[in-house]
């Protein structure tokens, strides 16, 4: 089950109160800017994260400030739409309220997942590339991304999507449950998606591996990660 820091009280709790029980999982994003799009990113992992494990999950944006904008941008990123905050209260139906917030942001009655400030002073190549520049870092770390962090993403994801696609022509082997393990224990512990990236990198060197394994553990890992690792499989080689 995902456990989740409390920033309220430096506590680690369930992330759903009831197994396979509805949660509300709402972003607090009061303008669009670097950080915004960090904590809505933030959000849209642990939406994926409580998916993964069959929790429904009622996933809400609250702020007024450059609303469309943000939402064109979060697309742009990967993220999943989130719906427009209803004057409810935090729970609705039972639902449990987890919120996530940028740090010294808005007081808040429930689960508080903090996020630190983020920014950077470059255009990325792909917005995939911010994604997996923002993903390598911890969510209570600030970040700063410039051109050279940025590329060296761009790089990294290039030659991972060049990977999965020749894994893919492989004969298919299910993900080994030790590796579907430590990835899920690296994701339910805080969300810790450096973690995660860090065990995708040893299945990709791991010796005892099959081919068709690794691309299996690359797309089920991408159901977090949202990089979309398999756009490349099938697709016909360069000149």
């Amino acid at each position: 089950m995902l456990r989740i820091t409390d920033a309220r009280t430096g506590a680690s709790t369930e992330a759903t109160a009831v197994r396979r029980g509805l949660t509300r999982v709402t972003a607090h994003v009061p303008r669009a800017d670097a950080t915004g799009l960090r904590v809505l990113l933030a959000a849209d992992l642990l939406v994926r994260a409580l998916e993964l494990q069959g929790t429904p999950v009622w996933a809400v944006l609250a702020g007024r400030e450059g609303r469309a904008e943000l939402r064109e941008e979060a697309a742009e990123l990967g993220i999943r739409p989130f719906g427009d905050q209803l004057d409810v209260g935090t729970t609705l139906g039972g639902a449990r309220g987890l919120h996530v917030v940028g740090a010294g942001g808005e007081e808040v009655d429930g689960v508080r997942v903090e996020v630190a400030p983020a920014d950077w002073d470059a255009v990325p190549p792909e917005p995939a590339a911010l994604r997996l520049a923002l993903l390598g870092h911890a969510r209570h770390e600030a970040v700063t991304l410039g051109a050279d962090a940025l590329a060296e993403a761009a790089g990294t994801l290039a030659r991972l999507r060049a990977q999965v696609a020749a894994w893919a022509t492989r004969p298919s082997r299910p993900v080994p449950e030790a590796v579907r393990g430590r990835l899920r224990t690296a994701w339910e512990d805080d969300l810790d998606v450096p973690a995660v990236l860090e065990e995708l990198r040893a299945a990709g060197h791991a010796p005892d591996l099959p081919d068709g394994a690794r691309f299996e553990t690359y797309a089920y890992a991408d159901r977090l990660l949202g990089l979309d690792l398999v756009r490349d499989v099938g697709r016909a080689a360069g000149p």
